[in-house]
């Protein structure tokens, strides 16, 4: 029974570390005056794109999919477009502090009453930031942003993959549904 429990307790802590090795948060926000039914092109105009090529071309492909998905049509900057689309695209190496009493209790005291002391581990980790910015062209007005953010084991890239989750969540409720 023993040896159940601890094989059990091991099992969860691996399927705990393969959660935290990468996790995504994609936040939403639009101007709930605008009606977005009388958008139907777009034309790109340049944000910070991402520092490697091949990831910057990932990015603005699968923008375009999600868009031309949505029934719009990317055109020139010449076109007069209804909308102009951008991205911004960083991506930094973090330490984050885990700091955590060991005693018994954890109230900061160990059984034989001398005060706890705490460990810390700083591992580092790699985020990834990705921020859709959709303005209407004509007004020069942020009507949509979407902004989407990975954090990763160091030593993890981002792959195609997780750009289309980050992007997939984005444009779940593109355009917003007028009211």
């Amino acid at each position: 029974m023993k040896h159940l429990f601890h094989s059990v307790f091991v099992l969860l802590l691996l399927f705990a570390g393969t959660l935290t090795a990468s996790a995504q948060y994609v936040t939403v926000d639009f101007d709930k005056q605008a009606d977005f039914t009388r958008y139907k092109t777009y034309a790109w105009a340049i944000g910070t794109p991402a520092k490697i090529p091949a990831l910057a071309q990932r990015i603005v492909d699968g923008i375009d999919s999600r868009l031309a998905a949505k029934g719009l049509r990317r055109v020139e900057a010449t076109a007069s477009p209804d909308l102009i689309v951008l991205y911004h695209a960083a991506g930094d190496t973090k330490v984050q502090v885990n700091t955590a009493n060991s005693g018994e209790y954890n109230w900061g005291r160990r059984w034989d009453g001398r005060p706890d002391e705490p460990t810390t581990a700083d591992p580092n980790y790699k985020s990834v930031e990705l921020a859709v910015d959709i303005g209407d062209a004509k007004t020069r007005k942020l009507l949509w942003l979407g902004s989407g953010i990975d954090f990763r084991e160091r030593n993890q890239s981002l792959t195609e993959r997780q750009i289309d989750k980050i992007l997939d969540k984005m444009f779940k409720k593109f355009p917003p549904k007028v009211k």
